[in-house]
């Protein structure tokens, strides 16, 4: 009567060690992203959190613990909280825009064409610019008196205005310009999530006689809606760190009107040496973009569940 006991006992235990031989292989293939992953991104998370309460400076590298000071004079920083007003401000021009033109202009070229290829060729090809360039392309285009807007200017018969050096549009400016060297991304994305949408979804509207709105507000769009909470959330990440545009095109100017939280933490750390000044502002810059899109996925995730 022992023989059964003894045999299932056995299998149970040869069963496992093979799982458990299986968890170690499967282990050493994830081993290298997860070391990757520890060194590049988990430790400068916490060794960051530690600088930013730290009286740190770059240039002797003292150290000497100063517990939330560096955040309090963050809150008594006008070029801080100037950084900060802008930088939402930037957010709230750019991601709508990114959000509603982007899909736009892929429910506009998702045809089978040629002439829809080359345009999203074109629009798709300003991503691939570097900052650089995408810069020194706006500054000349902006020129008062021989870029377009000068030109425009004169067919206006009106007097040019310098975007760049004018407190309330040199923000407009890196905005317009972040806009034409972003956009194609966020085309290709629903783009892409646009045709993965059945056919057969349209052909049975087609037949119910469903018109081209009722079939955007029935189908197309909540296909897609997954794609539109990434591009979102991507988007409202990717703007917050806003940096070498203002830094190339206005240096943060005129009257720090321009400045984003990112320059802010470049220049105190890599202009003044205050690193833990820096590591704070840095922190809070953290904290906003994880509320944000915390905020989002979860208010995606409830609508989906209604």
């Amino acid at each position: 009567m022992t023989a059964p006991t003894d045999t299932a006992a056995t299998a149970r235990a040869v069963k496992s060690r093979t799982l458990h031989s299986s968890d170690m292989r499967n282990m050493l293939f994830v081993a290298p992203f997860l070391i990757a992953y520890l060194v590049l991104l988990v430790y400068p998370l916490f060794y960051g959190m530690w600088i930013s309460l730290q009286r740190y400076d770059l240039f002797d590298l003292s150290a000497e613990f100063a517990g939330l000071e560096n955040y309090a004079r963050l809150l008594d920083d006008d070029i801080f909280l100037g950084a900060l007003r802008n930088t939402f401000l930037f957010v709230a021009m750019t991601v709508p825009i990114f959000v509603g033109l982007g899909l736009a202009l892929a429910l506009a070229l998702n045809k089978r064409t040629r002439a829809a290829t080359i345009m999203r060729a074109i629009f798709f090809g300003t991503s691939v610019l570097s900052v650089t360039i995408v810069t020194i392309v706006w500054k000349v285009v902006l020129m008062p008196t021989t870029g377009i807007v000068g030109a425009a200017a004169d067919v206006l018969g009106t007097e040019p205005i310098s975007m760049l050096s004018h407190p309330d549009l040199a923000l407009v400016a890196v905005a317009m310009a972040t806009v034409w060297w972003v956009l194609g991304l966020p085309m290709i994305l629903f783009l892409a999530a646009l045709q993965q949408i059945p056919q057969d979804l349209y052909e049975a509207a087609a037949l119910d006689n469903a018109g081209r709105w009722t079939t955007l507000r029935k189908i197309t769009l909540p296909s897609i809606r997954r794609t539109f909470v990434v591009v979102t959330i991507y988007q409202v990440v990717a703007q917050f760190q806003l940096f070498g545009q203002s830094l190339l095109m206005t240096g943060g100017g005129p009257n720090n009107r321009s400045r984003s939280i990112v320059q802010f933490v470049y220049e105190q750390g890599f202009k003044t040496w205050d690193v833990g000044y820096a590591a704070a502002a840095s922190e809070v810059l953290f904290l906003i973009i994880a509320v944000v899109a915390i905020a989002q996925y979860a208010y995606s995730i409830r609508g989906q569940g209604q």
